[in-house]
């Protein structure tokens, strides 16, 4: 067998051992395999989260808050604390920084989410809200965050 004949068996070998670690490798608990909780105590549109509010803001995230009030909140709640049956809480563990980045928050405000954590459905897009838009409001959330014990 020549070199080049070696070097395709190599990556097939290769691909195919990725494929079976892929395969039976534990599932990363940090994925998307939240089992939404049960909210059936819950009131429909009642909030999900008791959020803490700090004693003060950043410049940059109380504009963020201006933004989550006109654009966010309708759907998220009165500090990001969620609704049930609309939309989840974004003070909540599931949207920590390194699991949600701020990119992710820019990714589901323009695109849109398929929904995936919690069974409210899918997130449309926001019109009218820029990249440096959602990362103030994103700027807010981390915020909240914080002051709830999330970092």
């Amino acid at each position: 067998m020549d070199k080049s004949g070696i070097l395709i068996a190599l990556f097939f070998v290769v691909g195919l051992g990725y494929v079976g670690y892929q395969t039976f490798a534990a599932p990363d608990p940090m994925g998307h395999s939240m089992t939404p909780p049960d909210l059936s105590d819950v009131e429909a549109g009642a909030p999900l989260a008791n959020v803490s509010v700090p004693e003060t803001f950043s410049e940059a995230a109380l504009v963020g808050q201006n933004i989550f009030n006109l654009k966010c909140a309708v759907c998220h709640g009165e500090n990001a604390a969620g609704q049930n049956g609309v939309a989840p809480p974004l003070v909540h563990p599931t949207y920590r920084p390194n699991h949600h980045s701020d990119m992710a928050f820019v990714s589901a405000a323009q695109n849109g989410v398929r929904a995936h954590h919690w069974d409210f459905g899918n997130m449309p897009a926001i019109e009218g809200v820029t990249e440096g838009d959602v990362k103030l409001v994103a700027t807010y959330v981390r915020e909240l965050q914080r002051e709830n014990g999330i970092n």
